[in-house]
């Protein structure tokens, strides 16, 4: 299991704490990260683009000239597509860009995302955001001394902390967020991590306990065809027919006739 060093806002290494293999120490699957990424900005469009089609625009509906002796092409109305200022044929509608992405691949995306953040060693785990104000000047001097290098920081904290939100929101780059909503796309898009203990323990056994139950739910057919477990027997299907008595299907025996003599023509 990973071992990581606590600090507290000063800085100082004030103990350690062992993160999951399974959350912590995964395999990258790059391709979940892409699909996690895709699904989380496909969500944010608005999907608000129109354009008028040919009963929308403004124009009169009359016939402008007759439809023959002219010598012009034939016309039906000033709002045709043909003509400038007509109106548009198959142009965008509003619709709703979203689509579901199983949770097994979310999750699988989480893993890699904060597995990717310790090997690279982007991770801190703070003791706790016990900040005695909300002013943004001590907390900014507080994220100097754990990481002054890092242009955009995302703290997980778990609990709500009205300090803590008010003093980071003033700060260019630093985002607060509670466990239950870290996603994938949040990892990415900030440089550096830091957890606080509880989200640290949070995470570890949240994510540990999704994977197990996944892992046991595929395995148990598994295990049962390796211990040697007869299958039962198929039941056999009823007959569609019943047999017929064997009086009425045995054939009765033809009666052989009797030769009748052939008269002499005389």
């Amino acid at each position: 299991m990973p071992v990581v060093d606590v600090k507290n806002l000063e800085g100082k290494t004030v103990g350690q704490i062992q993160l999951a293999d399974d959350v912590f120490a995964a395999q990258v699957n790059p391709y979940l990260l892409h699909e996690a990424v895709r699904h989380y900005l496909a969500g944010l469009r608005a999907g608000t683009h129109k354009t008028k089609d040919k009963s929308e625009v403004s124009g009169s509906g009359k016939k402008l000239w007759r439809q023959k002796g002219t010598g012009r092409a034939r016309i039906g109305s000033i709002r045709s597509p043909l003509w400038r200022h007509g109106g548009t044929v198959h142009g965008p509608e509003p619709r709703s860009y979203a689509y579901s992405l199983p949770k097994k691949m979310i999750l699988g995306a989480l893993r890699s995302a904060l597995t990717t953040k310790l090997a690279q060693q982007k991770l801190t785990v703070v003791d706790g955001w016990q900040l005695d104000s909300h002013k943004t000047k001590p907390f900014h001097a507080a994220l100097m001394k754990l990481d002054g290098q890092a242009k955009t920081i995302l703290l997980v904290n778990a609990g709500e902390n009205v300090n803590l939100e008010r003093a980071s929101r003033n700060i260019e780059g630093v985002t607060v967020v509670e466990p239950a909503r870290l996603g994938p796309y949040d990892l990415l898009r900030h440089d550096r991590l830091m957890l606080s203990r509880e989200a640290a323990t949070k995470l570890s056994g949240a994510l540990s306990a999704a994977k197990t139950e996944n892992g046991s739910a595929q395995a148990a057919p598994a295990s049962a065809e390796s211990a040697g477990e007869a299958k039962p027997a198929k039941a056999a299907k009823p007959a569609k027919r019943s047999a017929k008595p064997a009086a009425k299907v045995a054939k009765k025996p033809a009666a052989k006739k009797a030769a009748k003599p052939k008269a002499k023509k005389e």
